[in-house]
């Protein structure tokens, strides 16, 4: 059985106790509802479960709800018999019967319409699907997983989404932060995909420079985890020899270095403001500008800044 702490990867404290309680609502056995914006890892989040249930060496089948039309919603889920309609050549089982005594992670829930989420309901409720042109329903035993990048109840409060669906689904619930919000996981992320491409491309890239990496590590990732992962694939289209600097950055990532680089007056006044702003404590210090202990350090030794701002003495001694 593989180990939790590789499964799902952060430092941060919210991935902490994500990984902690992983476990406990995989072998729950729990409709569980994932949150969390587009690029977070939800389906990832979802197969670490179903690989720490009890139900780890049956199916796990995943459905996208938004790429569904409203009028193939039940063929997919649920699936058809030969005839049940015009170009029905062959009987088709559905999503449900092949996940049957696994895992059906449904993704985007929040996208099935009023008449899909009724339907869905019904499968839930009565443990069964009824095949489009079947004579009889099926009995399914499944683990109900759903994503969704919406506020749910919001949603059920405009009357687009079905408050029983969701006392279904959201007995166990999982929210996962956006990166911006955990930005001490950035590193860990890049770190792990350029170990994934050399492994896959046999290349050996050295990983990030200092300089890039605090650029990196203050850009705001949009697009989370996903946005990361295409960074550094986009880096392996020609990979240096050595460590990726700014001069690797893939051609859809230049507005990356045009933002977030700066010139060494403005690192240096925003470096003097958070320090003057936290009454020299380095530790708020660096959480102010979303550096690292180790970055704040080197910057107050590249810029010779002192508690007056830039005096040519050593660097204030405070840390508390």
């Amino acid at each position: 059985m593989s180990d939790p702490e590789a499964d799902i990867l952060g430092a941060s404290a919210a991935i902490v106790a994500l990984r902690r309680l992983a476990p406990k609502i995989a072998l729950s056995d729990a409709p569980t509802l994932i949150t969390g914006s587009t690029g977070t890892g939800k389906e990832h989040v979802a197969r670490v479960l179903h690989r720490r249930s009890a139900r780890a060496q049956k199916p796990f089948v995943a459905l996208n709800c938004a790429a569904i039309p409203e009028t193939l919603f039940e063929s997919e889920l649920f699936g058809f018999e030969r005839g049940s309609f015009t170009g029905a050549t062959r009987s088709q089982p559905g999503k449900a019967v092949i996940a049957d005594g696994g895992t059906l992670f449904l993704d985007e829930i929040g996208e099935l319409t009023s008449f899909s989420q009724s339907k869905l309901l019904r499968m839930i409720e009565a443990h069964e699907v009824h095949p489009l042109g079947a004579q009889r329903p099926i009995k399914v035993d499944l683990r109900i997983i759903a994503a969704t990048n919406q506020r749910v109840e919001e949603a059920i409060a405009s009357g687009q989404f079905r408050s029983d669906l969701y006392y279904r689904l959201n007995v166990a619930r999982i929210a996962i932060p956006d990166l911006i919000e955990r930005r001490e996981d950035i590193p860990l992320y890049l770190d792990h995909f350029i170990g994934l491409f050399n492994e896959s491309r046999g290349t050996r890239v050295g990983g990030v420079d200092r300089e890039l990496m605090d650029l990196l590590v203050r850009y705001d990732w949009p697009g989370n985890v996903r946005e990361v992962r295409n960074f550094v694939e986009g880096v392996f289209i020609d990979p240096p020899d050595g460590l990726i600097g700014t001069r690797h950055i893939p051609a859809a990532f230049a507005r990356l270095h045009r933002t977030y680089a700066r010139t060494g007056q403005e690192e240096h006044a925003r470096l003097v403001a958070a320090l003057e702003q936290s009454d020299w404590n380095k530790a708020e210090a660096a959480k102010l500008l979303h550096w690292s202990r180790m970055t704040l350090y080197r910057k107050l030794t590249k810029y010779s800044v002192t508690r007056k701002g830039t005096g040519d003495g050593p660097a204030a001694k405070r840390d508390t």
